[in-house]
């Protein structure tokens, strides 16, 4: 099949390889922060949620930008010039003496992290409506292989020193670059793009057009308690299993890695199943009570082996998404989708701001003596959230018939 008749293929490819850009670097964040702060594990935790909470912030503000840009310009120059940013920060960070230069990093990154949104509003450009759950599922498989393949050369190669996965992230997302010039077409035809609405361009004028439609806006509200329940692991696995297990990088790789294979089975197969045998609303269902009973059981577990039994319930709980995605995507007009995924995106942006900022303070809480110990706190509270998710989400549904439901 050649590029230009399958153009989802390639944009799976881009989001994959953009995925082990940020995969790569997790196993070693804890030894590159320990080493550049001189603290202890707590307090590199500590360190790691404020790293993520300065990219989130520049995410959830440009975001919606980017989107519209998205739907003003195309698709395709987005997508390159997200790429080339990214290649730049991973450089940066390979190259930083200091916390602050990370910070600067990190900055820049979230910046361009419009990859995501942008790769899933070319896929609604592609497909039609009544297949856009299935096909949204391709993006998160696309992360679930980059995770795969990330975080095993992370940890492979972290184990040469802390900053050789940033020097491979940058090459990785330079190699995108040029993949994308030479196979990736432009989705969106000219005579679908609008002029760039600067009022719905940010995050509260976007917001406050989807508020219009009362779906939408609850489904927004569902993505965002949903996001920040998911984001607990990255925002504390890799401390996680160190502290609890003393995980080196290679073995938080491994881990992260097995994870990815579950998240890639379920997005570029089961999703297909589920929505088949359940349709959209069941299979969200299904998801918040997988996720509920997995994050339950991670915060028990007593030995390293045990997260491996569990990865399948984990990975069964990423049917959410796509699910949710298909439900707001059928909701708006074809010429509104970059905008759409572009308020998704802040949604979740958002809630990478608090939650990183959240879970790293509760695992240094519970993992730092004197008090209570137990080091998988954070993901008791992310079930918690799992459950409000899952309340909003039948709420949501009241607010008008869902087809597929």
């Amino acid at each position: 099949m050649s590029p230009r008749k399958s153009p989802a293929f390639f944009v799976f490819g881009t989001v994959a390889i953009d995925a082990m850009g940020i995969g790569i670097i997790i196993p070693v964040m804890p030894d590159l922060l320990q080493e550049l702060s001189n603290a202890d594990i707590g307090e590199a935790a500590r360190w790691g949620g404020y790293l993520a909470f300065s990219y989130a912030l520049m995410q959830f503000m440009f975001a919606p930008l980017l989107g519209a840009l998205s739907d003003r310009y195309g698709r395709r120059p987005v997508l390159m010039i997200s790429l080339a940013t990214l290649g730049v920060d991973y450089l940066v960070m390979a190259m930083a003496p200091t916390l602050w230069i990370l910070f600067i990093g990190r900055i820049i990154a979230g910046i361009a992290g419009a990859t995501h949104s942008t790769a899933t509003a070319y896929i609604a450009d592609v497909t039609p409506r009544e297949g856009r759950a299935a096909a949204f599922g391709l993006v998160g498989a696309g992360f679930g292989v980059g995770f795969v393949l990330g975080p095993v050369l992370g940890g492979v190669m972290g184990e040469f020193g802390t900053r050789a996965p940033f020097y491979a992230a940058s090459a990785l997302a330079f190699l995108n670059l040029a993949y994308g010039f030479v196979f990736l077409p432009e989705s969106l035809s000219v005579e679908k793009r609008r002029r760039l609405d600067f009022a719905r361009a940010n995050p509260l004028g976007a917001l406050r057009q989807l508020a219009k439609l009362p779906m939408v806006a609850w489904f927004v509200g569902v993505t965002f308690l949903y996001a920040l329940s998911h984001t607990v692991y990255p925002s504390v696995w890799s401390y996680f299993t160190k502290e609890a297990f003393d995980w080196s990088p290679s073995q938080i790789g491994w881990s992260l890695a097995m994870v990815g294979v579950g998240f890639a089975i379920v997005q570029m197969g089961l999703i297909r199943v589920f929505l088949k045998w359940f349709g959209e609303v069941r299979t969200a269902y299904l998801g918040f009570l997988f996720n509920m009973i997995g994050l339950t059981a991670i915060a028990m577990v007593t030995q390293g082996w045990m997260l491996y039994a569990l990865l399948p319930l984990i990975a069964l709980g990423d049917v959410v998404k796509p699910a949710l995605v298909g439900l707001m995507s059928n909701r708006v007009a074809d010429d509104a989708q970059g905008e759409l995924q572009g308020v998704i995106a802040s949604a979740q942006s958002v809630t990478t701001v608090i939650s990183p900022l959240l879970m790293t303070q509760v695992f240094a809480i519970f993992s730092t003596p004197p008090g209570f110990y137990l080091p998988g706190a954070p993901f008791l509270l992310a079930a918690l959230v799992m459950v409000l998710a899952a309340l909003m989400f039948r709420r949501g549904l009241a607010a008008g018939p869902v087809p597929g439901g």
